[in-house]
């Protein structure tokens, strides 16, 4: 949705700030998102500005420490970070960048504050990203017709040249596209599409990628855009229905779910046709999150059913609502019932609640060991599979164990 917008609102926290930068003789300009995403009627939360007319970090720290704790992030960059108040921004000083080599941290980085406001825009990816905000003037600084790309809904590289020289650019357009429903400028198609044919995308560190795949599917409506378009630049093929991913994609809108949460039920969607070995390749090249890939593994092994048995069993191993979500994106009817006994036995998130523990097994006269384990198990088993009290399942324990005691 795009907003015909004649200023920015932002926080009196950073007035305050840009009256001190002024009065230093700067020119703060904000810059990126938080200009791009004012025109889309977005909550704004980080704040980018970059600082014209000083070009001493220095002095600019100082302006900035005594609202709270500044962060440098690489002289070299001139970037500082400041959070307070709930929002983060970030202060640099304008730059411009020369590819060194084939990674993507291969540049060179100047700063030089007496960049025109054109000449330090010409780095930055898209149009979109590419409009800054003049506070003390009111005005637009819209070199490269960015809003004008924003009204049409397109996603529109800056230069030639510069754009090629990061091929992180290519999923960048692609979760731009997919988070905002733009449609990608056919001449950016081509520049994309030439990057991943000379397998300049092998150059990025999985982790880049990973954030922006992030960004793709937690923060879209309809993600399937995106997935579509990893397809057609030939860079990933989930052999996933679109419509599933989009159905999940609307299920998680109403879950109180934490990223982590949502992230791996999105892949083990995204990766529901994949054969064992395939999947492990793919989840390897995408992340080192050991914990990430546990989660994927483990639901992809887990079938839901609407026995109560083994919905207790697979509460023991997971979040019994993860599979039902899982199904419900992919409409099996199984997952009403599932949903519902779950929810009656109270294990939808929570692991079915064992009537024997460790200190029912010490009072029984039993001594802590490796075997510990194995009567648990027995225990739980009987719960589930027989329905057995605390009381029947200890009789049974003695019964069968009583030779160790």
């Amino acid at each position: 949705m795009f907003i015909n917008i004649t200023k920015i609102d932002i926080p009196k926290i950073l007035v305050d700030i840009l009256n001190d930068l002024k009065s230093l003789g700067a020119k703060p300009i904000l810059v990126g998102g938080c200009v791009r995403d004012s025109f889309l009627g977005k909550q704004i939360k980080d704040y980018d500005i970059e600082i014209f007319d000083l070009n001493h970090i220095e002095i600019i720290q100082k302006c900035l420490e005594k609202y709270s704790s500044v962060k440098l992030v690489g002289k070299s960059f001139g970037v500082l970070t400041l959070k307070i108040d709930g929002y983060d921004f970030d202060f640099s000083l304008p730059r411009y960048e020369q590819k060194t080599g084939c990674f993507h941290q291969d540049f060179e980085v100047f700063t030089n504050a007496n960049l025109s406001f054109k000449e330090a825009s010409k780095r930055r990816d898209f149009t979109i990203n590419a409009i800054g905000y003049d506070y003390f003037n009111n005005i637009f600084l819209d070199e490269f017709d960015g809003i004008e790309d924003l009204k049409n809904k397109k996603i529109k590289h800056i230069n030639d040249t510069t754009f090629i020289e990061d091929s992180l650019r290519v999923y960048r357009a692609i979760q731009f596209a997919s988070r905002f429903e733009f449609e990608i400028d056919k001449n950016t198609k081509k520049l994309c599409k030439k990057l991943v044919i000379n397998n300049e995308l092998k150059f990025l560190p999985k982790e880049r990628v990973f954030e922006e795949l992030k960004k793709l599917l937690l923060k879209s409506n309809r993600p399937s855009i995106g997935i579509k378009l990893l397809k057609e630049f030939n860079i990933m093929d989930f052999t996933t229905n679109a419509e599933i991913i989009d159905n999940l994609a609307e299920i998680l809108k109403d879950k109180d779910f934490d990223e982590f949460r949502k992230l791996y039920l999105f892949y083990s969607c995204l990766t529901k046709n994949l054969e064992d070995k395939e999947l492990i390749k793919f989840l390897n090249s995408l992340t080192n999150d050991k914990k990430l890939i546990k989660e994927i593994l483990l639901l992809q092994k887990s079938i839901l059913t609407k026995d109560e048995k083994d919905i207790k069993r697979l509460s023991l191993k997971l979040k019994v609502e993860d599979l039902i979500v899982l199904n419900k994106a992919f409409k099996n009817d199984i997952a009403k019932e599932a949903e519902t006994i779950a929810k009656n036995i109270n294990i939808l998130n929570t692991p079915l609640k064992a009537l024997v523990i460790g200190k029912d097994l010490i009072a029984l006269g039993f001594k802590p060991s490796q075997i510990f384990g194995d009567i648990l198990d027995f225990a739980i088993n009987l719960q589930i599979d027989r329905n057995l009290t605390k009381e029947d399942i200890l009789e049974e324990i003695l019964m069968h164990f009583k030779i160790i005691i």
